[in-house]
């Protein structure tokens, strides 16, 4: 009896643990970034994917929450979930699990567990009747080892809420596999078994073939060349899906993050920057009532008939400091452009429509003065107070920048803003790479295969034009150990990466393997149809700061080839700058333009073709070929301020015919 009652409690209690026959599981995000701004999380949703999809349709998520980096935030969160009586199956925890020293998930949780389970992932074990595993914080991680443990949590969460052991072992190992969704070895190699000596397999007799079991998918896995491999292995043409210019830039800006926002002081380094929120007067403008020509300050009825005759200038009003004395019915006072008003004057007379009646003993001042005209109207040539921006107008919107022309900076000072709310500018990093290359300014004559680096200063010098701050990364070489640490090291420095070279066919580009394989980042797009510029790579890698924080480093690798780098980097690199601080629209203005020769199109791919575009005294502008347009040819980026955008067709452009332009730079007059 006491059997058949204690067996009747541990079912029980297994129902009230399980939700309608599917099991529960609790994710706990653990990052100070998404507690402070939950729109940053993206491992959550991640992983709430992958146990509802690929768990069989055994489990619901039932809780979700984020905590700090914090220890005793963890461990009440845990506690609370693990310790009440609607407890989850599975308490999954997400981030802190590196090595900096914000990194203590594992120990917040270690504390916590009755029975570890070593060797899983950083910790994991049971704590009353739910299992606890800790992954990454890195959202792909986090995927790949949950993942990986997927399909056996169900039998240990059946074993932890007190499930017979032997009862669910009855079945063997088979029993347990087919359950977890593991195929059977023998079934599954009777498949299409006439290929399997290719294979060379060595393991027929007892069951036959065991199939290997991936935990990830296609999709994200590395697709790039294995360094190792020989010339005899690797791909023979490029295995990335070809883009077109719009797919690649959609790309760019939907993975280019914005940047955080800070306070700048209103002085000339506040050009070029993007306000961060709307900026509201605190004062007026003008804050008194001031003349706007130089005249005389008077009284006038509101009709304007009291305003001619003669009468005595009794005070002197000038643009400075200084008490002004009220003017009564009848005088008047002398006052220049941009001085107040005195109390009660009405209105100002301008000089040209006075003559001096007398002078003062000294002959210096006007004692009398007559004012010519009877239609002078109350309020005539004064500016009211507010009467350019009142107290509470927003004189900036968010998303507007501030220009070097100096109306928003001269905005700003007039309503006495010392500081305002910008988005910061990414710091740029641009890295050469190849044995072949050596710096442009070494002296001497070059050896065979030596190459002068012409991307990195051209680069650079585009992204200072531009507004932003660039470091210089120097020259990588072309091996996987030193073009991973010269990556590493840049992304300590820099938000955004430009590579120049090495995103080709040829064994020694190593760029998209190290990328992918080396740093685990996700490479977006690898291929452009475009020219010049088909090998554009852009990538995206995970990145933890000093403190703690997961953030993305963007990585821009350009072809090697001059013209190829400097067209890319001003048609994916600029956007995505613009876009990470808060500017739209963003990418090079459009203007159409007359072309003054012909120009041949390119049949199989868009072309982007240097020009000089120049506004002509026709009132039209026009576009005059650089020349060769070799994308290793230098000179045809001389004096070049546009691309023609040219379709990709048979046939050419003939001279006189309007086509579409890109505006790299200034507009050249006539």
């Amino acid at each position: 009896m006491q059997k058949l009652k204690s067996k009747f409690v541990l079912v029980y209690t297994a129902l009230n643990i399980m939700n309608n026959g599917k099991l529960r599981a609790a994710l706990l995000i653990i990052s100070d970034t998404a507690f402070r701004d939950p729109s940053t999380d993206k491992a959550g949703e991640i992983l709430s994917t992958v146990i509802t999809q690929d768990g069989g349709d055994q489990w619901v998520v039932s809780k979700q929450q984020i905590v700090p980096d914090d220890i005793l935030a963890i461990q009440q969160q845990v506690t609370r979930w693990c310790d009440e009586s609607e407890l989850p199956n599975l308490v999954v925890t997400t981030g802190g699990t590196g090595f900096t020293g914000k990194d203590i998930t594992p120990e917040a949780i270690s504390p916590l567990i009755h029975k570890h389970a070593p060797g899983l992932v950083p910790v994991a074990g049971v704590r009353n009747k739910t299992i606890i595993i800790t992954l990454p914080g890195s959202p792909k991680g986090a995927k790949e080892n949950l993942l990986s443990i997927l399909k056996q949590l169900p039998h240990a969460c059946k074993q932890a809420i007190g499930e017979d052991s032997r009862a669910a072992h009855l079945g063997g190992v088979k029993a347990l596999e087919k359950e977890a969704g593991i195929p059977d070895a023998v079934s599954s190699s009777n498949h299409n078994h006439q290929h399997a000596h290719a294979h060379h397999h060595s393991d027929h007799g007892q069951g036959g073939h065991t199939i290997p079991k991936a935990h990830t998918k296609p999709d994200d896995r590395p697709i790039s060349n294995e360094p190792q491999d020989g010339p005899t292995q690797r791909y023979r043409e490029s295995p990335y899906t070809m883009k077109t210019v719009d797919e690649a830039l959609r790309l760019v800006l939907e993975k280019t993050p914005t940047s955080k926002a800070s306070k700048v002081f209103v002085d000339g380094s506040l050009v070029g920057h993007v306000l961060a929120e709307d900026v509201q007067a605190d004062e007026p403008v003008p804050a008194f009532r001031a003349s706007i020509v130089d005249g005389y300050a008077v009284i006038v009825d509101k009709d304007g008939s009291s305003s001619k005759g003669t009468f005595p200038v009794v005070s002197v009003s000038h643009a400075m400091l200084g008490d002004i004395p009220p003017l009564d019915m009848g005088q008047i006072a002398r006052i220049t452009t941009g001085a107040p008003l005195p109390p009660k004057a009405t209105s100002v007379v301008m000089v040209e429509d006075t003559v001096i009646r007398s002078v003062t003993e000294s002959g210096q001042e006007e004692k009398e003065v007559e004012i010519l005209t009877d239609e002078v109207k109350e309020g005539e040539n004064v500016r009211e107070v507010g009467s350019d921006v009142r107290a509470g107008d927003i004189i900036l919107r968010k998303g507007e920048e501030i220009s070097a022309t100096g109306g928003e900076l001269g905005l700003l000072a007039s309503v006495g803003k010392k500081e305002v709310s910008v988005y910061q500018k990414p710091i740029v990093g641009v890295l050469s790479t190849g044995d072949e290359i050596v710096e442009h300014d070494r002296p001497g004559s070059l050896r065979l295969g030596e190459v002068r680096d012409t991307n990195r200063p051209t680069i650079m010098a585009a992204v200072t034009g531009w507004g932003f701050n660039v470091v210089d990364l120097g020259i990588s070489k072309d091996k996987q150990g030193s073009l991973e640490q010269s990556l590493r090291d840049a992304m300590r420095k820099v938000d955004v990466i430009i590579t120049t070279g090495g995103v080709s066919m040829g064994e020694l580009d190593l760029l998209k393997p190290t990328i992918e394989r080396s740093l685990g980042g996700t490479i977006h797009f690898g291929r452009v149809s475009m020219k010049p510029g088909k090998p554009t790579t852009f990538a995206t890698v995970p990145f933890k700061t000093n403190t703690g924080d997961l953030e993305t480093r963007l990585i821009f690798s350009l072809p090697g080839n001059p013209a190829s780098a400097i067209v890319t980097s001003h048609l994916f690199v600029l956007p995505s700058l613009q876009r990470a601080c808060g500017l739209s629209p963003v990418g090079l203005p459009r203007v159409v333009v007359t072309v003054d020769q012909d120009v041949v199109l390119d049949p199989k791919r868009p072309e982007y073709h240097r020009v000089v575009v120049t506004a002509g005294r026709d009132g039209v502008l026009h576009a005059a070929s650089t020349g060769g347009q070799r994308s290793s040819r230098v000179g045809s980026l001389k004096s070049a301020n546009g691309l023609l955008s040219l379709p990709a067709k048979e046939g050419r452009v003939g001279r006189g015919e309007r086509v579409e332009a890109l505006l790299m730079g200034r507009l050249l007059g006539f």
